[in-house]
C-alpha cells in the first residue's frame, strides 16, 4: 500500500457509506444552521452539537466518517462548521472505531491531497484508539510527522 490508499473489501465500504447517507440528511441540515448562526456559540448549543449529543457511538462514528467526507471533497468551500464537527468528534475518545473504518478515513484524507489542511485530524485521533498493530505501519506515508509519531504511539 501506499499513499494511505486502502484495499478494504467493497462490502465494507458499501457499509460505510450506507451507514453515511443515513446521517447525512441531518449533517447537511445542521451545518447549514450552523452557518447562519453565531460562529462563536459554544458546540453544545449549535444545531451540530445537538445532532452530535443525539447519536450513539456508532452514529457518531458514521456521523464523523461524513463529515470528514464532506470535508475532503470540499475543502475549498466554506467548510468551516464542517471542521469544527469534525474537531469535536476526533475529541471524543472511546467510540469504538475499526481498523476499516480509519484505513478509509485515511484513503480518504490521501485522495484530498496537502490542501486540505486538516485532513488528519479525525483520522489521527481514530487510529490513537486502535490496539497496537491494527494498522500496516506505512500506511500514512504523507501524514503530518508529529501525528504520525503519535499515531504509531498508540
Amino acid at each position: 500500500m501506499r499513499s494511505g490508499r486502502a484495499r478494504l473489501d467493497a462490502a465494507v465500504v458499501q457499509g460505510f457509506y450506507d451507514r453515511m447517507r443515513a446521517v447525512a440528511p441531518a449533517a447537511y441540515g445542521a451545518i447549514e444552521r450552523d452557518r447562519a448562526d453565531d460562529p462563536g456559540r459554544p458546540f453544545v448549543e449549535t444545531a451540530c452539537g445537538r445532532l452530535v449529543g443525539s447519536l450513539d457511538p456508532a452514529g457518531l462514528r458514521a456521523l464523523g466518517m461524513w463529515a470528514h467526507h464532506w470535508c475532503m471533497r470540499f475543502y475549498d468551500d466554506d467548510t468551516r462548521v464542517g471542521l469544527r464537527l469534525v474537531r469535536e468528534i476526533a475529541a471524543r475518545p472511546g467510540l469504538g472505531w475499526t481498523a476499516d473504518e480509519v484505513r478509509w478515513l485515511l484513503d480518504r484524507s490521501s485522495a484530498a491531497g496537502p490542501a486540505a489542511a486538516h485532513r488528519f485530524t479525525l483520522p489521527v485521533a481514530a487510529a490513537a484508539e486502535l490496539p497496537p498493530g491494527a494498522l500496516p505501519e506505512g500506511l500514512v506515508d504523507d501524514a503530518r510527522p508529529g501525528d504520525w509519531r503519535r499515531l504509531r504511539a498508540g
